[in-house]
């Protein structure tokens, strides 16, 4: 029928190669890992196919479901996920986006890995979790020397092997983490869960753990209360011997956002665990897991943003309104390299995080003190920022975004998860200040950082020197600390500012200065002034398709 010809509607965004993005081969460049070149793009040509889109699609559409237990009435307190799940996750290990930077020769293993993250993480939000959570997991499980020289093997390995099986059986395992209680949430010092020794060198860990993803990973860190004090315990899913170690799953939580990861509430009933670390140092031992996780907290928001104003570009540059391509509107283009510069700044500041990591791992005490003030900064800031920056590509896109079917609604969704994830924003906000005071030296060192650039950007400079002002004076705690948020979020845009003079293009590192560190920062997106290299911001995130 006439009525219903179809004109004016964008084509999908598929069959193109995410990899093809000037911020993440730069960084790449920077660090002279070209030797990942190859893998990368292989990554990216798949997560823009229309089959990894689909497998994408039918993840999220077909929730994973909980049996509690089988036919007979055994308990089994499985999880069944769909057959995409699985060929998800199986990619996602093969292409060594879990563990296997603590097994990789490579030169910059980890930013290797965090580009890689960054290109295949547009495909599904949730099987990213139980990935983030191996790759975490090593170092953390390194304080038991036993245990890592047995499991690392395994965790490190590219291979994929869904279903309960005995670890050690396995050609590769996945790992969670437990710790939060309904209790305390955050406050993992109110955990009530009890590890009680056994005399063997085991403990019965007895109790309820009120958030655990991904509940079918092999296995897991966990936090109880030993005798002397909060402790981190090891803890298989199915025991050396090949039986069930006691994991009851009371329910699926209903989440805000994907629906293709199963997350949990466990009950512990004399578990069986190994201690990680000494007794009373759990958080100690598992700061390391949380930090790493941090990192992927800041690079997933980023990559959604990047994925975000891409979709918002791609639009604009097909379809048509009062006359014109919406590209050629001149506030849509302001709004769309706006958003295009804030993804920018956020996905610099989470690869340039990555590559100190790099370097903290070899043992550069310095970068470890920046990572740590760096990763608490730039959680804070760049999750915060996700949820709206999600909101405005979704606009952009007019009715057609709210519709589900164009995947903006799930990005939209997703967003607020790495705010929350690792410490909600005043609790990153907070941990800054305590490094701040734990270690005074810590702040010398960003300062440090971010004032290599001094006296290449006026606005840089006057933000540099209101900044110190606000620790001028620290005499009174509570006023810091009511102040924290302002300060931290000033503290992200520094950096972020600080890497975009450095690293950055210039017409992105000039935009970013003039609107978030000036004067001319409005309260939604679409307020860059005039002339300063739209053009050029707006070709750098428009995906090339064909």
């Amino acid at each position: 029928m006439p009525t219903h010809a179809v004109t004016n509607q964008v084509p999908p965004l598929i069959d193109h190669d995410v990899a093809e993005q000037p911020v993440i081969l730069e960084a790449i460049a920077r660090a002279r890992a070209d030797h990942a070149l190859d893998a990368l793009h292989e990554i990216g040509r798949q997560a823009g196919s229309a089959e990894v889109l689909d497998l994408a699609d039918r993840a999220e559409a077909h929730p994973p479901v909980l049996r509690t237990h089988d036919r007979y009435g055994n308990r089994i307190d499985e999880v069944d996920y769909d057959p995409a799940y699985h060929e998800l996750m199986r990619r996602a290990v093969g292409f060594g986006l879990h563990a296997a930077p603590w097994a990789e020769t490579s030169p910059s293993p980890h930013l290797v890995r965090a580009a890689k993250m960054s290109v295949w993480g547009p495909t599904d939000a949730g099987h990213l979790c139980p990935i983030s959570m191996t790759y975490a997991v090593v170092p953390a499980l390194r304080a038991n020397a036993e245990l890592a020289d047995r499991y690392e093997p395994l965790l490190t390995a590219p291979v994929y092997e869904p279903g309960l099986r005995a670890p050690l059986s396995k050609a590769g395992l996945i790992a969670g983490m437990s710790m939060t209680e309904k209790q305390g949430g955050s406050d993992v010092r109110a955990n009530t869960t009890v590890a009680n020794p056994t005399g063997d060198g085991t403990y019965r860990i007895t109790g309820h753990k009120w958030f655990t993803s991904a509940p079918m990973s092999d296995v897991f860190l966990v936090l109880a209360q030993a005798p002397g004090g909060l402790s981190c315990f090891f803890v298989p899913r199915i025991l050396p011997d090949g039986t069930r170690n006691p994991f009851a799953l009371q329910r699926l939580k209903d989440k805000l956002g994907n629906r293709s990861n199963a997350s949990s509430e466990v009950e512990y009933d004399g578990t069986l665990g190994w201690l990680v670390g000494e007794e009373g140092r759990g958080v100690r031992t598992i700061v390391e897991m949380v930090n790493l996780t941090r990192l992927d907290c800041t690079l997933g928001t980023a990559t959604s943003m990047r994925t975000g104003v891409m979709n918002a570009a791609h639009h604009a540059s097909h379809r048509r309104a009062f006359g014109a391509a919406l590209i050629d509107q001149p506030l849509m283009r302001n709004v769309i390299a706006d958003l295009a510069v804030e993804a920018e700044a956020s996905t610099v500041a989470a690869l340039w995080l990555a590559e100190v990591t790099d370097r903290a791992v070899a043992g550069d005490a310095r970068a470890d003190s920046l990572r740590r003030i760096g990763l608490a900064v730039s959680k804070y800031y760049v999750c915060k920022r996700g949820p709206i920056h999600a909101a405005e590509s979704l606009e952009c896109l007019g009715g057609n975004g709210y519709v589900e079917e164009s995947r903006m609604p799930r990005l939209y969704r997703e967003a607020p998860l790495m705010s929350v994830w690792e410490g909600s924003g005043n609790v990153a906000a907070l941990d800054v200040l305590r490094a701040i005071v734990r270690q005074p030296e810590t702040l010398e060192i960003f300062f440090d950082e971010v004032g290599v650039v001094q006296g290449q950007s006026p606005e840089l400079d006057r933000a540099l020197t209101v900044l110190r002002g606000r620790f001028a004076d620290v005499s009174d705690p509570a006023a810091i600390q009511f102040a924290a948020r302002q300060i931290v979020g000033d503290m992200a845009l520094v950096l972020q500012g600080s890497l975009l003079l450095r690293f950055g293009h210039p017409a992105v590192a000039e935009a970013f200065v003039v609107s978030r560190l000036g004067s001319t920062r409005g309260d939604v997106f679409g307020c860059l002034p005039d002339g300063l290299g739209i053009s050029t911001i707006l070709d750098r995130v428009t995906p090339k398709v064909g």
